[in-house]
């Protein structure tokens, strides 16, 4: 409870126990009264009130003591907390969200895999022991470890017809970044990149990956950026026909999930039930139809014959475990450990720092009373990497479309993963040779599809709102984008120059782009603190008040020296200066030698320093000055009258 005005609160002593109350009960011989005290104008209590009795210390802190802490083994194998309270109930909701996003998880990894540039079993790979790995180190039961498009164009930036093994090492180099962010705690590292610079990394993201896959929905085959005209002399017509076919299905497809009916029975909210389903699994709806159809046309003419690019052939198998390949031959060259690390460069830093904001983003959402343990998901997400590198894994992080499936699915525990594992791997097992079936239209619309509703600045979910990605909106809203324009101007260029540079220099260019202009808006916020000066009047004695209006540090000393100058000429020296120092958070030399030196300024012109909540352990280090005063809670007209 926050006190505006004055309050009188009474302790009372009840069996030997002090309690706190609003009054004092009369006529009461067990009560006896031990101490009033009073609160100032802004709500805290006077520093000579003491709350309780050392006697009685112990006994009240028994109560209120804040809940030990787990074992670090429990805190770090987060399995541990809640496999002993895991039962039927639960099981049977994981089954259900596990195999959902299995559905989920399948086409969306292959799409990934040939957004990276690689075969769909590596996107497989990825999704597969990510999702077991989460299932004993992960504390968000809804965040889905696998393959995402912000990872797979990572990838596709720093191992552009690069080897698989140089893949692999980056998988494994930044698991090792983010382990050791983990172990050092360095999750404030996120806390500099502000939510404006992520989203429009994120929309600058999401429209590099919808463009890259305008080529293969249309059967482009050129390399690089072709001219316009090219562009369109050599689009295909039966692979643009698949692939806006597919488009435009799935588009549908995500329509499903907010139908609504007029009357709430029992067979609606079944028929709703199996609609939602159906748009969950839309992506594997529309890529096995593709696919089986791809496969009955080749059985019944060739190969040849048929007129849409298919994807490539896949190695079936489940995946063997192998040390990441730190040295390999490829084309008749060398590569050793430092080569790989001389051809990733900067990837091997700004990976795992993307894959890291992305990550805690997802359990930020998600999280349970918004309790959330950063550096253990940091962990997590490095365990994941770092055994993906053994099973020929990609970098991966967590996506949150399948987030949302999972929390859509009713899961309950993290032991979710394990369901999604057996269903990757046995797609791995059985339906790899398959896989080159799959018309890669059809994949690029599927990829196309689900970036293209996370351009926008906030998301428009009925259930979680400011998240920087737009989960559960069933169309792209813009509407945020110019109430920012109007609300925060600063943040509108920082999103609009992240999303500029991305486009124009790459993605980690924007983010640190992003970054280093934020981190000049807020040098200049501190060099150019806001303050708040006006005359006041207590007990018909006026006095100049200087408030600031945010925190204070020594960058900010000449701003409020400034302003106590301004305002003794305005008031023509006049009335005297009250400095409200409830702001300043460091009180360092340059601290001091400002007010010494405006206290020596004002007492040559006969005007009176007061100042207000200014620490008593810091009043020993201000020279003698006789105009000097201090107040904490006491009307300060009364220290004007002393004067």
């Amino acid at each position: 409870m926050v006190f505006k005005r004055s309050l009188k609160l009474t302790k009372i002593k009840v069996n030997n126990i002090f309690k706190v109350s609003d009054k004092s009960e009369e006529n009461n011989e067990n009560l006896e009264y031990v101490e009033t005290f009073r609160k100032n104008d802004e709500g805290l209590p006077m520093k000579s009130a003491q709350y309780f009795e050392d006697t009685e210390q112990v006994a009240v802190k028994l109560k209120y003591e804040k809940p030990k802490e787990p074992n670090w083994i429990f805190r770090r194998i987060y399995i541990l907390t809640w496999i002993r309270h895991y039962d039927r109930e639960k099981a049977i909701s994981d089954l259900i969200a596990g195999i959902t996003l299995g559905l989920t998880i399948i086409p969306q990894s292959i799409a990934y895999a040939a957004l990276a540039g690689r075969t769909s079993e590596y996107g497989l790979y990825t999704a597969f022991i990510g999702s077991i790995m989460y299932v004993f180190f992960g504390t968000i039961p809804q965040v889905s470890i696998g393959p995402t498009s912000l990872m797979s164009l990572m990838v596709l930036q720093y191992c552009y017809e690069k080897p698989i093994e140089i893949v692999i090492v980056l998988a494994f180099l930044a698991g090792c970044v983010e382990l050791l962010m983990g172990i050092f705690q360095l999750g404030f590292i996120v806390s500099f990149i502000p939510s404006a610079v992520t989203k429009g990394f994120t929309t600058g993201t999401s429209i590099i990956v919808a463009l890259c896959q305008v080529k293969n929905l249309l059967g482009v085959k050129l390399k690089g950026i072709p001219a316009p005209k090219a562009f369109f002399e050599n689009i295909q017509l039966a692979d643009a026909v698949v692939g806006i076919t597919c488009f435009m299905i799935l588009l549908s497809l995500r329509q499903l999930s907010s139908v609504t009916f007029k009357n709430d029975t029992l067979t609606t909210r079944r028929l709703k039930k199996l609609l939602w389903y159906i748009s969950i699994s839309r992506n594997a709806l529309v890529v096995f139809t593709c696919g089986l159809i791809a496969y009955l046309w080749i059985q019944r003419s060739s190969l040849e014959a048929i007129p849409i690019t298919l994807s490539s052939k896949v190695d079936s198998g489940i995946p063997t475990i192998k040390l990441p390949p730190f040295a390999f031959v490829h084309n008749n060259r060398t590569y050793v450990f430092t080569d790989i690390c001389r051809e990733l460069g900067s990837g091997i830093i700004v990976v795992p720092i993307v894959a890291v904001l992305a990550n805690v983003a997802i359990a930020k959402a998600f999280v349970k009373d918004g309790i959330l343990d950063a550096s253990q998901e940091m962990l997590t997400l490095g365990i994941c990497n770092v055994a993906g590198s053994f099973f020929s894994a990609m970098p991966t992080c967590g996506a949150f479309t399948r987030s949302a499936v999972s929390q859509a699915s009713g899961v309950r525990t993290p032991m979710a993963g394990i369901y999604t594992g057996v269903i990757v791997l046995s797609a791995l097992s059985i339906l790899t040779p398959y896989f080159q079936y799959i018309p890669k239209s059809s994949l690029s619309a599927v990829l196309i599809a689900a970036v293209i509703f996370m351009v926008g600045l906030y998301a428009q979910s009925h259930k979680r709102k400011n998240i920087f990605i737009t989960v559960n909106s069933k169309q792209v809203d813009l509407k945020p984008l110019t109430e920012l324009w109007k609300t925060n101007k600063k943040d509108f260029i920082s999103w609009l120059g992240c999303l500029i540079v991305c486009l124009a220099a790459g993605v980690e260019m924007g983010l640190l782009y992003g970054i280093i202009l934020n981190m000049i808006f807020v040098l200049l916020r501190l060099g150019k603190p806001k303050l708040e000066v006006s005359l006041k009047k207590s007990n018909n004695l006026i006095y100049v008040h200087i408030k600031p209006m945010s925190d204070i540090y020594y960058t900010g000393v000449e701003m409020i020296r400034s302003e106590i100058r301004s305002a003794c000429f305005l008031y023509r020296n006049d009335f005297p200066i009250v400095l409200d120092c409830s702001r300043f958070m460091l009180f360092d030399a340059t601290f001091l030698e400002m007010l010494n030196a405006v206290a020596k300024d004002l007492c040559k012109n006969n005007v009176l320093l007061i100042l207000q909540f200014y620490p008593d352990k810091h009043k020993k280090f201000l020279n003698e000055n006789i105009n000097i005063r201090f107040t904490n809670d006491c009307v300060v007209s009364e220290l004007i009258v002393k004067a």
